[in-house]
Parts: structure tokens; sequence; C-alpha cells
């Protein structure tokens, strides 16, 4: 059955992120840091219609493709005319999708064959397209591989870095920051896994990535990026020199033009918080005079800056790790309080609220079933229930979050963190029965892992069906209920919320305990039951159970549930969503 599309003019989409590299890759061998002749990759046309398909039915309206864009790599490309990357450079033999060394360029070990890389990443795009759903790249502005270097660049386009004066510190219109008179320093231990005998020589050193503006950055630092110059002389307390516009300003213009053209339907930006907001302010209406329907989210974590990168730098959508994800986590790991929730709300409440993207897991993240994390997926449900309804914002999956993937070992660069690699060639064992040969039709699913992707792909229906989750009203019921001592309501861990439209009024109730059962009353007060719902205390009105199963119906009077309130037995982690119409 198909998951309908996102209703329109609301901001509830379901992003589907996958790493192309490992998506559709069948090879489990899975060598410890092995070559890509041993692991294998996934390739651009692994993700065959059938793949979409069922993505779309699962109920993704976006998929964001991960590492498409040229990036640095110990893998040998000379014979197709890309420069070889000193491995010293090079985190893990794939390479981090994050150090991108050509912008106008797709990965190769992503293509069947590498001279025809660009064409078969159109194909995906073309497919994706007929398949109903949307295409999600990586933008990622601050920062280039250590030895970018563009041999795919357009006719007039000049590269970053060849009209710098590296004798200066800052330039307006340097594109890197140098440090005259240093050599780089490469840190020890660099490509300690899988180092080739070669040597490596920047003078002057510049900047890294990750804002380190000395010569010998650490091993944990983004040593193999360079950090760019959107014109922010860091040395002189951040002064901004953005008239005349920079010259990084119009070539990454250009980059996001380029890949506009190609057909992409939205960008997710790398650690957009790094550049200043007036370049996004800048270059986001312009790249939109192209296709005015392009998607830009942004991965930020100041929550001091939301409001900023959105109405200033014109964002669509941001990340919500500080707030959401990291209160959901607490909770689905046993601690934390659902007070944490009424404080998130309230502090993106208002006009940005529905701009906020959830998710509980993405490549950055452990995983929910790692022995990092939560150590079982299920304990996840409620958690993901709230994440996607709280709001009329988007929800974001990461692959295999449906199937219980664990990242369980050390693959290569990564170790054993409990995420799933993006540094080396890999496949991932949990994605193997749900993907069956190339036929995605989940035959090889276990039990578990089948219960689990049905409960998402329903939340999915569920949440882009639902008028009232799309657009509606949010309210708290918090308040009216944590000082009820008599009902059971603990205050705690126990969370319920209204999300309501004239046309559709839902209740949602929430256990975030593990082991702990309640019985206990919800009362909706009379400023939501009277004023936002617009109901009566003498009338009778029927809850009914809507998600996950159609089982619970009831009726009560109106002065019943703004009195007593409405009565449920809340086992461990249960939730109950509830439709409330009148009799």
């Amino acid at each position: 059955m198909l998951v309908p599309g996102p209703q329109k003019n609301s901001h509830k989409i379901i992003l589907y992120q996958l790493i192309v590299r490992l998506f559709g890759n069948l090879n489990t061998t899975n060598t410890f840091c092995g070559t890509l002749a041993e692991n294998g990759a996934g390739k651009f046309d692994d993700i065959t219609e059938s793949a979409l398909v069922s993505l779309r039915e699962f109920g993704a309206t976006h998929l964001w493709f991960t590492g498409v864009i040229e990036h640095a790599t110990v893998t040998d490309y000379s014979a197709y005319g890309i420069r070889r990357d000193n491995s010293l450079l090079v985190k893990g033999r794939a390479g981090s999708p994050y150090a991108v060394k050509d912008y106008y360029d797709v990965d190769p070990d992503l293509a069947r064959e590498a001279g025809s890389r660009m064409a078969e990443f159109g194909a995906l795009v073309a497919r994706t397209h007929a398949a109903g759903l949307r295409v999600i790249i990586d933008f990622i502005p601050n920062h280039l591989a250590r030895q970018y270097g563009s041999d795919a660049k357009p006719d007039g386009v000049t590269d970053f870095g060849q009209e710098d004066d590296p004798g200066l510190f800052f330039a307006p219109d340097n594109n890197f920051y140098y440090l005259p008179g240093q050599e780089f320093v490469v840190p020890e231990g660099a490509g300690a896994l899988y180092r080739c005998d070669e040597d490596y020589e920047e003078s002057p050193a510049r900047a890294t990535g990750n804002d380190v503006f000395r010569a010998d950055p650490s091993l944990h630092d983004w040593y193999e990026t360079v950090k760019l110059n959107y014109g922010v002389d860091v040395m002189n307390r951040g002064k901004t020199c953005f008239d005349p516009v920079p010259s990084t300003w119009w070539k990454m213009l250009e980059v996001l033009r380029f890949w506009a053209g190609k057909g992409v339907d939205g960008f997710r930006c790398d650690m957009a918080e790094m550049v200043p907001v007036g370049f996004w302010g800048w270059v986001i209406p312009r790249v939109r005079e192209l296709n005015p329907d392009l998607v830009f989210i942004a991965e930020i974590y100041n929550p001091a800056a939301y409001r900023t990168y959105l109405f200033e730098g014109r964002f669509d959508y941001l990340y919500d790790k500080v707030g959401l994800y990291d209160a959901m986590r607490r909770l689905i790991c046993g601690g934390g309080t659902v007070e944490d929730i009424t404080r998130v709300w309230q502090e993106e409440s208002g006009d940005f609220s529905s701009r906020m993207l959830r998710f509980l897991e993405n490549h950055d993240e452990q995983r929910i079933a790692s022995r990092f994390f939560a150590g079982d997926p299920f304990l996840a449900l409620p958690a993901m229930l709230l994440s996607a309804t709280l709001h009329g914002g988007p929800v974001m999956y990461y692959s295999g979050q449906e199937l219980g993937v664990r990242a369980e070992g050390a693959e290569g660069f990564q170790g054993d963190d409990g995420r799933t690699t993006l540094f080396d060639y890999w496949s991932i064992p949990e994605l193997q029965g749900w993907v069956n040969g190339g036929r995605y039709d989940g035959a090889g699913m276990s039990a578990g892992q089948r219960e689990l992707r049905d409960f998402y792909g329903k939340l999915n229906g569920f949440v882009l069906s639902s008028e009232a989750v799309c657009s509606g009203e949010f309210y708290d019921l918090q308040y009216a209920n944590i000082d009820r001592q008599d009902t059971g309501y603990d205050r705690s861990r126990i969370y319920s919320y209204l999300r309501y439209t004239a046309g559709q009024q839902l209740l949602f109730v929430v256990n975030f305990d593990r082991h702990r059962a309640f019985r206990t009353s919800v009362r909706i007060p009379d400023h939501a039951w009277c004023e936002k719902l617009g109901h009566r205390h003498d009338s009778l009105y029927r809850f009914r159970e809507v998600f996950p199963e159609q089982v619970l119906s009831f009726t009560l009077r109106g002065d019943e549930v703004t009195g007593t309130g409405v009565g449920f037995m809340l086992e461990p982690l249960a939730f109950y969503v509830l439709e409330i119409t009148p009799v």
C-alpha cells in the first residue's frame, strides 16, 4: 500500500538518509580496513526502481543521498584522469564524504563504470523523480579536502585557491587562511592503518577545517580538510569584509547552481553555522532563481542562532539535535525527564517549531540498537512517535534504523563506536534481508525486523495522512496534570499533548518508563477543551484509537474530560493516540 505524500503547503516531509556507498552493497566480506576490491561498494544503479518504490511505500518523500560528491580516497582512479590522493590525508580507505576534492564531480566508487559516473548519477536522479521522490545531496561549504583540485569544473570556473595570495594570513578574496612561514605538519598516526610510503608537503600551511588556525592539527581534528574563508578576519575579532562580495561566495554560488542544474531538489548543508549567516542570506535566494522549490537544511547545534539562520539565512529547516534529540536519547536510555520536552517546545514555539528537523539517528550519531545507545531498537518507538508528531516539521530516518542496525565492531578508521562507518568500504548486515539480493522485497528479514519496519511504515503513513499532525496546532497538557498526585500521573515519565485543527483533534499520551506501568488519567483543561477545541461540558464525545491499532474506543461527557480526565492503563513504553469526535 502506497503511503500518501506530504499534504499541500505542509512542512511534514519524511527524509530518508542513505550512504550510497553502503546502501546497495551486497558484498558481505567486510574485511577490517578492506579495499574496494575486497569489500565492494554500493553503486548508483543499486538504487533501483524496486528500491525506490519500497522506500516510497515506507513513507519517504525525500531521499538524502550521502557521499555523492567526489571526495578524497585511497583508491587509485588516476586511469580516469582523477589525481591520486595522499593516503596521509585520507581517513579510511574509502575516505570521508565530507572531504570534498572536486565540487563538480561525483564519487567514482559509486559508478558501475567510473568513466560514466555523472551520467549514472543523472539516471539515479531521474529514477528517483519517476518514483515520486525528491533528491537531497550534501553541500559542504565550510571546508574542502586538503588536496582539493577540480579536474571536472566547467569552462570559465576558477578553482578554489587558484588566485589566492598565500603570503597573507587573511585577505577578503583569498579562499583559504594561510600561515606564512609555517609548513603543515601531518598528525602522528595519520594513515596508520593503510599508509603508503609517501610524504606530504604544504607550505605555507593552511588552516584546518574545524577552525584550527595552526600548522600542526591533531589526529582528532579535521586535519584532512582546509577551512574556507568567507571574508571573516578571524584574527581581527571576526571582522567581516563582505563588501565587495568575497570570492568564496561567488564560487560556492557556482557550485550550488551546478547541482541545481543537475536536477537535485535540495541540499543538506554541513556545519552551516561555521559559515557566516550573511552568506546564506545572499546565496540561497540566488540559487532559488533556478528552482524556487529547492530545500535547504542546516546542520546547526547552537539554539541561540536558530532564528538568525532561519530568517536571515533563509533556511527551510534546521537540525533539532541539542533540543529534542538529546531529550529523547536520555529518555530512551532510561534517564532524563519529560519536563525537557516542555522546555524544547517552549524554546521553539511560535514561528519556527514546524521548521525543526526531528530525528533519532543520522550518520553522526550512534545507532539506537548499538550497545552504546539503547541496545534494543524497540525502546525508541515512543520517542519516535513523539518526534514525528510533536509539531508539523520534517522527520528524518537513517537507513537501517527501521531494521535495527547495531553497528557492532570496527570497520576501519572509525573504530568500534556504535556508528556505521563513514570512512571505509563496508556493507550493513541488517540491510541484507530487506535488500534480498537486490529485490528489495524484505523476504530475508527476521520477524523482529518485520515488526520494527512495519511500525515505522505505519507511523509514516499516519503522520502524512493526519491533518492535525501535518498542519494542526499543539497544546501541552503537562501543566494541567503534573500536580494531580492522586491520579498516578508521573510528571517525569508521562507526557501528554493535543494536536488539532478544525477538522481533526488528537490526544497523545506516552509513557517513557521502561519498567513501570501507570494507571492514570489525563485531564484536558477548560482552556483547551472549550476555547481551543470548541467543545462543551454537557455533550458526549467519542475517543477512538487511531494509531498504531484501532482497538480502543469509548465515550465521555465533556465535564468528565475536564474534571476527572480520560483514564488510561499505561504499560511500560506504551502510548495512545486517540481521535476526539462529537457523538
